[in-house]
Order: structure tokens, then C-alpha cells, then sequence
């Protein structure tokens, strides 16, 4: 008896395999993400996580989205390293709400060594709440992914937010290289790696496929893939972007639900401009992971009882990590 191996991770995906699932009639793409949603976790379960920004605003980049960049006349103000009982605080206050993960992010263009020290002795202070940790810092430099491993990180967030081609439409202070590199340097420190992307911000079918690509060149994949739906902020230069429809954001989880059987998938940024309906539609796509929380570092987010009815009414139950990647499914086997 042997794994059906298309229920499983590989990692020969090609441009044209990923076009081909993304060109599926909306309701077989479905069907086979669900399918190989059941095969990998359990069913009507989600994990809740939850951000918070521990330093907010300044960022030397130029990311075209970002209300956070100092390129951008947003009338958001800089601030400081938030202090450590702050963010213990809001942790317990997270947990205290459903959420499983707490995750934690700095606008900055790198972590500077100076910083280092602070930022381990948060992550070793919310891993002791009994909290998964993820932290998105920037880029990284020799030695610094090994010290939040070894204060206790789970996950380093570092998006490569849309396909090479595009991506020079979007930043011009980091190439997509940068990216890669600092995925590496957290690999290489036993790191697990949150890396997806944004859509709606006027790129092309064909740079949400070449992001997926990317992503499924990576070995091994992202353990956990945010999608996220692109929050216009005035005075960004994507602040005028045409909304991207529900129905595509639909279609992107899918896709990466089985290009990424075994990733956490989460459903990100942009709930907050989803009816409940389009909510349920992109989590019966496949996402098994959700932000709560009123704020995603400065943009709103669905309150909590919004949350709760979503999951009432789609019969979801809250879940640790522990509980989900330990209860998943058997992969159907073939004889």
C-alpha cells in the first residue's frame, strides 16, 4: 500500500501544472482542494492567531502597499520598541481569546543588533504563555536567526508578497533576492518559515501563479502560507487599486491548499471587507488558519463576535496547532 501522491507535498510543480489548477471550473478546483484539505487536517477545525505591531511606522522601505513606510505620507506617526509587559499583556489577552498564535511585527528594513536582544526576550516571554510565536522583522543578518531560535521562535514571517516580474512594480528597496536570503538564514537556524504574499495590488493572474511557484520551489515548502487580500491605504501608491473579487481570493487558497497540502494556509489580511458569505467561501477553499483580533498591524480586522458567528454558522471549532498537526487526517492509501 502506498500515499496517493496527489494528496502529498512535491516539489516539481511547473508554471504551466499551477495555470492549469488556477484555469479549473471554480467548483472542481474546490472539490480537490477539499479533498486534499481532508486528507492532511482535521475537519471543522481552525487555528486562530493573532498580530500585534511592536513597533510601528518609519520603515525605511518603499513597499507600495504599506501605510507603515516613511515614503508614504499615511498620518501615521513613528514609534518606538513597544516594552516588554506590553506586548506579555496583549498576549495574554490574545490567548485569553481563542487565539493560538501570537505574531509579532517590527517596521523595520532589517533587525539591528542593538534591537535583538529586546525582541528575544519578547518571543521567550509570549513562547512561555504557551503561545506559538512568529515574528516579521525585516531582513536578517548572520547569527541573528539563530538567536530567536534560540529564544524560542516558531515561525519567521518574510513575504515575497507577488512573482518576480512584478515585484519591481511593488518595492524598490529590496530585491526579491533579499527575500530569499533571509528565508534561508531562518531555514538554516531550524526556523519555520510563514512566507506568502498580497493580491489585488494590479498585478496579473499570472504573477499569482508565478508567486505560488516560487513559494513551491522552496524546500522544504513554507510551513505556513498567508494570503493576503490587499487593504488599500491612502497615500500609498496602491491606495486607488481596484478590489480584487472574493471569488479569486477563493481561487488563489485553493490553489495553494494543494500546492501546499500540508501548510498551514491562512486566510489574512482583508476579512474586514468580506461579507460572511465570501469568509465561508474562502475558508471552504481550504484555508484552515484566520487573524483575529481588531487589528492586523494598522489595518482593521473582523471583531470578535463577528468571528464567532462566522464559525458558529460554519460549524468551525478552534483548535491548537498541536491538536490540528497532530490530529490530521491519514493520507488515502492506493494498493
Amino acid at each position: 500500500m502506498t500515499q496517493r501522491p496527489d494528496l502529498l507535498p512535491r516539489h516539481d510543480w511547473t508554471r504551466a501544472d499551477i495555470a492549469a489548477l488556477y484555469d479549473l471550473p471554480l467548483d472542481s478546483l474546490m472539490a480537490r482542494a477539499l479533498e486534499v484539505k481532508r486528507a492532511n487536517w482535521p475537519d471543522g477545525k481552525i487555528q486562530k492567531s493573532q498580530l500585534l505591531s511592536i513597533k510601528t511606522g518609519g520603515c525605511a522601505e518603499d513597499c507600495g502597499y504599506c501605510s507603515q513606510s516613511a515614503h508614504f505620507d499615511t498620518g501615521l506617526d513613528a514609534g518606538k520598541l513597544m516594552p516588554l509587559d506590553e506586548v506579555v499583556t496583549s498576549a495574554r489577552r490574545a490567548k485569553e481569546n481563542g487565539a493560538d498564535r501570537f505574531c509579532m511585527g517590527a517596521a523595520w528594513r532589517s533587525l539591528k543588533d542593538r534591537d535583538l536582544p529586546k525582541v528575544a526576550a519578547m518571543i521567550s516571554a509570549v513562547k512561555a504563555e504557551g503561545l506559538e510565536t512568529c515574528v516579521t522583522l525585516g531582513m536578517l543578518e548572520d547569527g541573528q536567526a539563530e538567536a530567536l531560535k534560540q529564544a524560542g521562535l516558531d515561525y519567521y514571517n518574510h513575504n515575497l508578497d507577488t512573482s518576480p516580474e512584478y515585484y519591481g512594480t511593488v518595492v524598490s528597496t529590496r530585491t526579491y533576492e533579499d527575500r530569499l536570503e533571509t528565508l534561508g538564514r531562518a531555514r538554516h537556524a531550524g526556523i519555520k518559515l510563514c512566507c506568502g504574499g498580497i493580491l489585488g495590488m494590479g498585478e496579473s493572474r499570472e504573477d499569482r501563479i508565478g508567486l505560488i511557484h516560487e513559494l513551491s520551489k522552496l524546500a522544504p515548502h513554507p510551513e505556513s502560507v498567508p494570503v493576503n487580500m490587499l487593504v488599500p491605504i491612502e497615500g500609498t501608491p496602491l491606495g486607488q487599486s481596484a478590489p480584487l473579487s472574493v471569488i479569486e481570493m477563493a481561487r488563489a487558497i485553493a490553489v495553494c491548499r494543494i500546492v501546499f497540502p500540508q501548510s498551514w494556509v491562512r486566510l489574512s489580511a482583508g476579512r474586514e471587507g468580506m461579507t460572511e458569505e465570501g469568509q465561508a467561501m474562502c475558508l471552504l477553499a481550504g484555508a484552515n488558519s484566520i487573524f483575529v483580533g481588531d487589528r492586523l498591524l494598522t489595518t482593521d480586522n473582523p471583531d470578535a463576535d463577528e468571528d464567532a458567528a462566522l464559525m458558529k454558522d460554519m460549524g468551525l471549532e478552534a483548535a491548537s496547532h498541536k491538536d490540528m498537526e497532530h490530529g490530521r487526517n491519514k493520507v488515502t492509501l492506493i494498493g
